[in-house]
């Protein structure tokens, strides 16, 4: 049997030494060695005439851009196992199955299915039924949906102990296998782990023509492992990039060029998310053009990326021109390119252009989904029409779907920005109703209405609730208050909340810093706020454009906007941005 983990994260600790399941992740077994086990194994199932998982049946042994069509009985297992829930009652009823070549495959769609629908828990029941209680073989693919399974629900304890436990039962790891354990450590935070698998694969020797020459002969291929792997690298900088290093994963990007590896179209997609998350829409633009330069050709995700980043920045006239080249190009737009360029016009505030596209989409026979409807209440909320996000809220629910936490949130949104307080109280009272549990994003709008209408009493006692109740503050929770009450000239409660940060565990962001300058600019104490200013650089805190703008406007003569203007000008020229290239 496999080594099990010890409790601390470690495994194979008490293996005897020179196991070769003792250093699993960080060494491999030799390629001969591997194939005359499986060989081996294949000859004893064949024997026993045993049904033996048929990987080959996907190619990689993995099942990305899969669709499968289930059959009526997979149709059967695949509600079954989504409505219930009891493990017990599930593999009780799935012992009933007789084996079959014809099953085993109505049982990996069914898992297939469940991965597309993100559906964690019943591939866990399903696929640990397979490993511990079926009669049949399980094959890599198997151990592949396990895995990401347990990754997803960050469980990277599990995901090893299934690793030790797929190398003893004489599976081959493929490249999916190691893009989800590294995928699986990132996203842990375990990235001197994720760097240790790194690095072996990379010593590890394994090329194509190796791997092609040792199975040449062989009637099943098994994908090949080693630097030249996109598909591990993809799934090193996803999880890099999931927990926020996003240095570390522009230098994986970069080492990938580097070692020879053909970036593919999903690096580039990744890529390209990442410059439009971050408010970079030309790098986003520069991405996307290598990516062509390259050869490597965009697909619909890709596009609706580079659509997404223009949309972050307001640009809507470059996001209709991006859409536009998607159909030139031969794609069909769906839902989620419709919704990025619907959300373009409603950043640049223009409400009409992302009912436009609403229309189209539904004239296109693409349906609407809630997301959509989402973006429609932000657009016409966003320019203060909260009359025209209700209705689009109502005939959200007319359509039969359920309005989330983020349908509510945005509705509140339109009422707070127009100080309509009753509605927004109203909103809070519909969302108890639903079930749903007011979170941090709510409260804060709840401030802001509040402190824009100098109702700060109630500021105070939601501010109170949130402090010592079960939600949460954050940065953002503070932004609203010492924005509102440096407005309101309080400035002795505003200095308190801003030195109360530490020991909150928060640090000031430049909205705070610039909230703070704004306060003493409205009041023209020019020094005061070169002294704020200063605290903010010291502080590792970069000034953006609004910093700027707050600076010299506390200026009240041609010689302060002179040293103003040759500070920003000096500090522009000396500054290093995260995602240089």
């Amino acid at each position: 049997p496999p080594c099990a983990d010890n409790g601390t994260g470690d495994i194979c600790a008490a293996a005897p030494s020179g196991s070769p399941r003792c250093h699993a992740i960080s060494t491999y077994l030799s390629i001969h060695s591997v194939l005359l086990k499986r060989n081996s194994h294949a000859a004893i199932s064949e024997s026993l005439d045993l049904p033996i998982g048929r990987g080959w049946k996907y190619g990689s042994g993995f099942v990305d851009g899969v669709f499968p069509v289930l059959s009526p009985i997979a149709q059967q297992i695949l509600e079954f196992l989504l409505e219930e829930g009891d493990p017990s009652k599930v593999w009780l009823s799935l012992d009933t199955l007789l084996p079959s070549h014809d099953i085993w495959d109505d049982l990996i769609n069914v898992a297939v299915q469940l991965r597309i629908n993100k559906q964690w828990d019943p591939i866990v029941l399903l696929c640990e039924w397979i490993l511990n209680k079926s009669s049949f073989k399980p094959d890599i693919m198997c151990y592949n949906l396990l895995i990401d399974a347990y990754g997803r629900k960050s469980q990277y304890r599990k995901v090893e102990s299934l690793y030790l436990r797929l190398l003893g039962s004489q599976c081959i790891p493929t490249e999916d296998t190691y893009a989800l354990l590294l995928r699986t450590y990132c996203t842990s935070g375990l990235l001197d782990k994720a760097e240790a698998v790194f690095t072996e694969m990379q010593k590890s020797g394994i090329t194509p023509s190796i791997l092609h020459n040792l199975l040449l002969n062989l009637s099943w291929v098994i994908c090949y492992l080693g630097e030249k792997s996109a598909v591990v690298y993809n799934g090193y900088i996803y999880g890099l990039v999931k927990t926020g290093n996003i240095e570390k994963a522009l230098n994986i990007f970069q080492r990938m060029k580097k070692n020879r590896c053909r970036p593919s179209t999903d690096t580039y997609t990744m890529l390209i998310n990442l410059y439009g998350k971050a408010s970079q829409s030309a790098m986003a633009l520069k991405m996307f053009n290598e990516m062509k330069t390259v050869k490597c050709k965009p697909n619909v995700c890709a596009y609706t990326a580079l659509i997404n980043a223009f949309a972050r920045d307001g640009r809507c006239d470059k996001a209709e021109e991006v859409f536009e080249e998607l159909q030139d190009a031969g794609h069909e737009p769906d839902v989620y390119a419709y919704n990025a360029l619907m959300e373009a016009y409603s950043r640049a505030g223009f409400p009409f252009g992302s009912y436009e596209i609403f229309s189209l989409m539904q004239h296109m026979g693409c349906e609407p989904d809630q997301a959509s409807y989402n973006i429609l209440v932000d657009a016409y909320g966003r320019v203060g029409l909260h009359e025209d996000a209700h209705a689009v809220f109502e005939e959200l629910k007319r359509q039969g779907m359920m309005p989330t936490m983020k349908s509510h949130m945005l509705l509140l949104s339109a009422y707070s920005k127009s100080g309509n307080i009753p509605k927004c109280e109203e909103i809070i009272t519909q969302m108890h109703k639903s079930g749903l549990k007011p979170d941090t994003f709510v409260l804060n709008s709840m401030l802001n209405a509040y402190g824009k209408k100098g109702h700060f009493a109630k500021m105070e006692e939601v501010l109170n609730a949130m402090e010592n109740g079960p939600y949460e503050t954050d940065i953002s929770t503070y932004n609203v208050l010492i924005n509102i009450y440096g407005r309101a000239g309080f400035f002795s409660r505003m200095e308190d909340l801003f030195q109360s940060l530490p020991s909150k565990k928060l640090k000031p962001d430049v909205v705070t810093w610039t909230s703070r300058l704004g306060a003493y600019s409205r009041k023209k104490q020019y020094r005061k706020c070169l002294e704020i200013f200063e605290e903010m650089v010291d502080a590792g805190c970069h000034p953006d454009g609004g910093t700027a703008k707050v600076l010299l406007s506390a200026c009240s003569s041609e010689e302060q906007i002179e040293q103003v203007t040759t500070v920003l000008r000096t500090m522009h020229k000396e500054a290093k941005t995260m995602f240089a290239i």
